[in-house]
């Protein structure tokens, strides 16, 4: 199977970056050689594309980038392909939630990135919502949340940290995008190794041909992965590629 991958799918929080918000030179490597390999490199990211162009940026041109959890999706050159937003009737009951439990509140939007301490200049109804997220460190607090999130099929719940919460439309998932990005260049899930350490990299690795957590990686996604490579601060990512590109050229 790892002979057959023909696109990386790599999340970057707790994966591709360092918890500097940097590349390490072992990963950037890494990626360079799957490249030079002929092997496609597609960032997966729950960041929106104003929190993560400029580090895309730097590792050279990539086909496709997958934002916001797969509510977006842009070619190689930054421009949109595919969006989904949220339904205002939701934003507006996630709004409700983030006051009656006084929680900080984190939102993606076609106009930009904001918190709950933001004070909006226009109506919520006059911006286009692309994700929205709380952070939630008291547990009874967050299951009391997620029950209801969970419980609305309008919604698609999954989280980038365990004391979080991240919602994006239903059926919009990492795994969703990569699927669309391989029907714009002809290949099958199965033939994607996809990387990554949080439940919103759970759909894509579950689906992916080759699908590996982080050594750092929530344990629900270490035990749906088919590999485990080493955690974000000892170069994991760099060290699954490389096994992939070695398994590619028979070595």
């Amino acid at each position: 199977m790892e002979q057959n991958i023909k696109l990386i799918a790599l999340d970057m929080d707790g994966t591709l970056l360092r918890n500097e918000f940097e590349i390490s030179d072992e990963n950037r490597r890494a990626v360079q050689r799957a490249k030079d390999a002929g092997i496609h490199v597609v960032v997966s990211t729950g960041r929106p594309i104003v929190k993560c162009r400029e580090v895309i940026e730097t590792l050279g041109e990539s086909e496709y980038v997958i934002t916001v959890n797969g509510g977006e999706i842009y070619d190689g050159r930054f421009n949109l392909v595919k969006r989904q937003v949220l339904a205002m009737e939701e934003v507006k009951r996630l709004w409700e939630i983030q006051k009656e439990h006084d929680i900080r509140l984190w939102t993606s939007t076609v106009e930009g990135a904001f918190d709950s301490d933001y004070t909006f200049e226009k109506p919520l109804d006059e911006y286009e919502w692309l994700k929205i997220g709380f952070e939630v460190p008291d547990e009874e607090i967050r299951e009391v949340i997620l029950k209801e999130v969970m419980d609305n099929p309008a919604l698609e719940v999954t989280n980038s940290s365990p004391v979080n919460i991240e919602i994006n439309p239903a059926g919009v998932s990492k795994a969703a995008a990569l699927h669309k990005v391989n029907s714009f260049l002809g290949f099958s899930i199965k033939e994607v190794m996809a990387v990554g350490d949080s439940l919103n990299d759970l759909a894509m690795i579950k689906e992916a041909g080759v699908g590996v957590a982080m050594g750092n990686a929530q344990d629900e996604v270490k035990q749906e992965a088919d590999l485990i490579t080493e955690s974000n601060l000892e170069h994991g990512v760099a060290s699954v590629i490389n096994r992939i590109v070695d398994a590619k050229a028979g070595v």
